[in-house]
């Protein structure tokens, strides 16, 4: 077994120098604010486990301890802890490089309490990339829990941070991820490099985890169109040498032109590298043909349901399982078979080609040799291949306010608000902040509150306005209530500002602000000479002397009886008038109505009957026509 499981890696080691190309490392830009022989700006590579804050910053105090430099230990040993006391900046932990690995390291120090770890190198060289180990361990599983960034440093800045601390001077850093990542537009492009094989320990196990952990994020922002996103799968090429041995014809497909390592490194049981190349193959054109009908988010579904349904342990992984998954997701599986062709000919594919093709980075991305790899705006990703993390990164791809709304999520928040506000403007009585968490870091913005905005900077002030301002805190003004009386300096209108209500003096804005009013003191009311001043909170009270009545609108005492003898006079007087104006205009009435009639019925019966004064009859007539 060791004999074999050695040829295997010596055929693969050779595999990996023929192909092996250029590796970018990831940098960040690390300011050093304090000392001021120190201030300016380095720079520093982002380890590849830990959740760098992509897209945010983070300010910290560097400690150097005096024990453990190395950090190889638990510093629990040496009774020390980094945990920063309320108030306080939180605590970057400078180790040294070597002894031990850097994820170990990173745990130890995110064990201590540190926010982040500075990984001095113990050399003058270009910045590398801090890597998990490679060699698979039972006590290994502490990579995954590793949540602090970690950094690398040039030797030189180290020798410089020590010399400072060593000094008695505060080094205090900003770590800043904000430019880690491109964002030239208002949609990302990502690319995630993986792999169908799921025996090949916690890397496969991490890799199937985080796409049904994000499969839902990723489909939401391929859906709406923030995101173009393309899986890639890594093959080799077997070398013309080894075109006949037994591992190129078990590990490669198309006469050893794309291959991929035995899933347990071992010929003789289980599946076979060319098995991987094809599901890996099916993937990739799962993909082509979804894409091409304009639901390319399906592979998310196809890829999960597969890792589900057809795992190697259960030896479900096979073309038949793969088809089943494929059919109940309703893409055409005639087509697939046609982009997957005959693995067994003396030809190209053209989908593993271009895959090939792509793995050679082009710009400032480096090739893609390792799995799992995720590719950002061209730029790789460096950290836990996390939901949030990587979440975090996409988001921080977009330019800023052009982020969606899952971006703004409140899984995405830093919780920098949670202390004291943040720095930003709090109002403890109603509850209030202008402190809001984005995946950038908090921001100080007046928020609107039940409908209500408010407007200030954030930082100091934040005041309601608008209508219904005094539903907020009363609008941030005065207000009191005594013996069931309840007074504001809240105007509920368009209006910005406070006035004290009438009965009070005061700018209106806060506690106590508005001051009761003494009107009998200050003889602004009640001066008449019978009156007596009784003042109230918020208003006063006048009487009269003798049994007078008092009259506020006039400010004056009037007799009881007088102004009631008046008012039924007045009233009597008001009602005789109109009747004997009513009267009168009846008597008129049925004057002139009677008048009328009497003489229209007399001229009529003059023309049929005798009258004695007949010759009367037509002057009559004519002076009663005349009248009408």
């Amino acid at each position: 077994m060791r004999g074999k499981l050695g040829l295997v890696l010596s055929v693969w080691l050779l595999l990996w120098g023929t192909c092996a190309g250029r590796f970018v490392v990831q940098k960040n830009s690390l300011k050093v604010t304090t000392p001021n022989s120190m201030r300016g700006t380095y720079e520093c590579a982002i380890g590849n486990f830990g959740v760098p804050q992509y897209g945010g910053t983070l300010v910290g105090t560097v400690l150097y301890p005096q024990a453990n430099q190395k950090a190889c230990k638990s510093f629990d040993e040496f009774d020390v802890s980094f945990k920063s006391k309320p108030g306080g900046l939180p605590v970057f932990v400078l180790a040294d490089r070597g002894d031990c690995y850097f994820t170990l390291k990173a745990w130890n120090a995110q064990n201590g309490g540190a926010a982040a770890i500075l990984v001095s190198d113990d050399r003058v060289e270009p910045l590398i990339t801090m890597d998990t180990p490679e060699e698979e361990r039972a006590d290994a599983d502490y990579i995954e829990k590793i949540t602090i960034p970690s950094a690398l440093i040039s030797k030189n800045l180290g020798d410089s941070i020590k010399k400072a601390l060593s000094g008695g001077n505060m080094v205090n850093i900003n770590l800043d991820w904000t430019e880690a990542l491109p964002h030239p537009d208002e949609r990302v492009e990502y690319e995630f490099w993986t792999n169908s094989n799921d025996e090949c320990g916690p890397k496969c196990d991490s890799q199937i985890d985080f796409v049904k952990n994000f499969k839902g994020a990723a489909q939401i922002l391929e859906q709406k169109g923030y995101t173009q996103f393309t899986p890639h799968y890594i093959t080799w090429y077997c070398p013309e040498a080894f075109l006949l041995s037994k591992q190129c014809k078990s590990q490669c497909i198309n006469y050893g032109r794309y291959c991929a390592p035995d899933p347990e490194q071992d010929f003789s049981r289980g599946y076979d590298g060319k098995e991987v190349v094809v599901q890996n193959l099916r993937q990739a054109c799962f993909f082509k043909v979804a894409n091409e009908s304009g639901k390319p988010w399906l592979w998310w579904d196809y890829v999960t349901d597969f890792a589900i349904r057809c795992p190697m342990k259960e030896k479900k992984y096979t073309k038949e399982c793969a088809d089943q998954v494929i059919k109940s997701l309703g893409v055409d599986l005639k087509k697939i078979d046609e982009c997957i062709g005959n693995p067994e000919a003396d030809v190209d594919n053209p989908v593993l080609k271009a895959e090939q093709e792509a793995q050679i980075g082009k710009g400032a991305r480096g090739d893609v040799t390792i799995l799992p790899t995720l590719v950002i705006n061209n730029g790789q990703y460096r950290g836990k291949l996390d939901r949030i993390a990587v979440l975090k990164a996409i988001c921080s791809g977009f330019q800023e306010t052009t982020e969606p709304a899952i971006c703004l999520s409140q899984e995405m928040e830093t919780n920098e608000c949670l202390e004291n506000s943040g720095g930003c403007w709090q109002d403890k009585a109603a509850n209030i902040s202008a402190c809001r968490d984005t995946f950038r870091g908090r921001v100080c913005e007046c928020p609107i509150v039940q409908g209500v905005k408010f407007t200030g900077d954030g930082y100091t002030h934040c005041e309601a306005s608008g209508a219904l301002r005094c539903e907020i805190n009363n609008g941030g003004c005065w207000k009191e209530t005594r013996n069931g009386k309840t007074f504001s300096a809240c105007i509920d209108d368009h209006t910005k500002g406070c006035k004290c209500p009438p009965g009070f003096r005061g700018d209106g804005v806060g506690v106590d602000s508005c001051e009761d009013v003494d009107e009998c003191k200050e003889k602004v009311k009640c001066q008449c000479p019978e009156c007596k001043c009784k003042d109230t909170w918020g208003g006063y009270e006048c009487s009269c002397s003798g049994g007078l009545l008092y009259m506020q609108e006039h400010d004056m005492c009037i007799s009881k009886n007088t102004r009631t003898e008046f008012s039924w006079g007045f009233f009597w007087t008001i009602v005789l008038g109109l009747a004997a104006a009513g009267l009168a205009g009846y008597a008129v009435y049925k004057y002139r109505i009677r008048r009328y009639m009497d003489s229209e019925i007399r001229a009529i019966m003059a023309q049929y009957m005798p009258l004695d004064n007949q010759g009367e009859v037509p002057s009559h007539t004519h002076a009663s026509r005349g009248n009408v």
